[in-house]
């Protein structure tokens, strides 16, 4: 930690809590495009809603700081795919 400069313990302060809300975000991101696969695999009702979730997740955290806008849109895309993928395998 910065030892000599207030300015400097402040900002190492803030990166350690900004740094845990964004690794929490990225984790329930991870979690609900994990649910909505399995839910599309699984033939759940809840599916689109579980993928709706997910991208509204991905759109937060890409509006913020969190996210780059393209990997946001690119996890979208796999996402996406996957169900897609998953209904089709399905029939």
């Amino acid at each position: 930690m910065a030892l000599r400069h207030k300015s400097a313990q402040k900002r190492h302060r803030q990166s350690l809590k900004r740094r845990m809300i964004n690794r929490s975000r990225k984790s329930t991101i991870k979690t609900f495009t994990k649910k909505a696969v399995a839910a599309a695999t699984g033939n759940a009702e809840n599916a689109a809603e579980l993928q709706r979730r997910a991208e509204s997740l991905l759109d937060k955290a890409a509006k913020g700081s969190t996210l780059h806008k393209n990997t946001a849109a690119r996890k979208k895309s796999r996402l996406a795919k996957a169900i897609n993928r998953a209904k089709a395998a399905q029939a």
